[in-house]
């Protein structure tokens, strides 16, 4: 872990944190450990909001795979975070945790809970911390960009302030779940400045699928569950994942569909649509579904055959009835093959504010090592506003912790060096 430069014996000015989400509460306690002044302005009428909603069905701090596999789950911007990860790993984060008062347990997944589940205790253990080190939180204040002459101009209750911190870490999330904060405003503002930004677009999100609204009207909501996906995406590289999805009014949606959310909205880019192939029997060869489907039904109707021989009823059956020609069903070998392999059409991902997070942003190549703007000394950035992505399962907190941190600590190292 980094070490901590030793600060001169007083900070005259203040180090200013733009955003009150988790990297931004890490760099301000990571400048504030250090002995400076610390302001965190956040435009909401408290800090945390996506944090605390992330945490609503179960805190999901963090994963307990390996590091390299952790990583992994960046690409392609592994080298850029994976880096961040090296210096504050998962398991630097665990007890971070711990060291707060909240204990975590190991779910059967490999992902890292609080043992209460909930992220509220989390968060109050947490700004109790930061209170006492000194950090003062100041909501309802948004940022407007810089003035003529370079101050951070903030739009407060009072009216609009114009501030010069000797620092400022912009940690300003990206634009999903606008209601809580994240609504990408700050992006023509650092356009402006002539920071490269890669264009945000919806990341662990639902797709799109031209429903029948027959089908629609008797399934939207209905889950999916145990399924297998397998999907190829632009690079011709093809991957199947067991889980489970839910079908909704406009698509399908879910954990499933999540995991492969980047490749499918990159292959959307490329082709316009793309195709997932969804096996609705995973725990049944090929050659046993075709047998099945095949015994004589006698009186029994299609419906009832397929229940008791493949196990497809409600909305996998629904789901085989949409997606397959109906003179398929007069053939064994296509229905089976239905059963194994049934495309289903995608062609747009949800809106962006819909989405769990955000892909895009502000570009590594716009940064120095220590996450600082080249083009504007003294300006660093930190969480979900930087060109990343992962998969839901901790990744997501984990980065954003470990960049407040590494932004943290550049602030210091540009303080010390001045």
């Amino acid at each position: 872990m980094t070490a901590t430069p030793t600060p001169p014996p007083a900070a005259p000015k203040s180090i200013a944190i733009i955003g009150g989400g988790p990297a931004g509460l890490m760099a301000a306690e990571v400048i504030s450990a250090a002995g400076y002044k610390v302001d965190v302005y956040d435009a909401m009428p408290s800090v945390g909001r996506k944090f605390l909603l992330a945490g609503v069905g179960g805190m999901n701090i963090t994963h307990s795979e390996g590091l390299d596999a952790f990583i992994g789950r960046y690409a392609p911007r592994q080298q850029e975070v994976g880096r961040l990860l090296a210096d504050f790993t998962p398991d630097d984060l665990r007890a971070w945790v711990h060291g707060l008062g909240i204990d975590t347990f190991v779910g059967s997944s490999g992902r890292v809970f609080p043992t209460d589940m909930k992220a509220a205790p989390l968060l109050r253990a947490w700004l109790h911390r930061l209170r006492a080190a000194g950090v003062a939180l100041h909501v309802r204040h948004r940022w407007l960009g810089w003035t003529d002459d370079g101050a951070l101009r903030i739009a407060s209750p009072a009216g609009e302030l114009a501030i010069r911190p000797a620092a400022t870490v912009l940690a300003l999330g990206g634009a999903s779940w606008q209601r809580l904060g994240s609504d990408g405003a700050w992006v023509p503002l650092l356009a402006a400045q002539g920071i490269d930004i890669a264009p945000l677009a919806p990341a662990n999100c639902g797709f799109d699928v031209a429903w029948s609204e027959p089908f629609r009207s008797k399934h939207a909501g209905q889950p999916l569950k145990s399924i297998a996906l397998t999907f190829t995406d632009v690079d011709g590289h093809t991957e199947r994942k067991l889980g489970e999805c839910v079908v909704s009014q406009h698509g399908v949606e879910g954990s499933l569909i999540y995991a492969f959310s980047r490749r499918i909205r990159d292959s959307i880019a490329a082709h316009g649509h793309a195709t997932l192939w969804l096996d609705l029997a995973p725990g049944k060869e090929a050659e046993r579904v075709l047998a099945e489907v095949s015994h004589p039904r006698g009186s029994r109707s299609l419906s009832s055959h397929l229940q008791s021989r493949a196990g497809i009823t409600g909305v996998k059956a629904g789901l085989l009835r949409e997606c397959l020609p109906r003179d398929a069903y007069q053939d064994p070998a296509r229905l089976a093959q239905g059963i194994k392999a049934l495309p289903v059409r995608v062609c747009a991902a949800r809106p962006i504010d819909e989405a769990i997070s955000s892909a895009g942003g502000v570009c590594f190549s716009a940064l120095n090592a220590q996450q600082m703007l080249q083009a504007l000394p003294g300006v660093f950035c930190a969480g979900e506003m930087l060109d990343w992505e992962a998969p839901t399962g901790g990744y997501l907190l984990s980065a954003c912790f470990a960049s407040g941190r590494m932004a943290g600590h550049g602030v210091l190292d540009w303080l010390s060096r001045r």
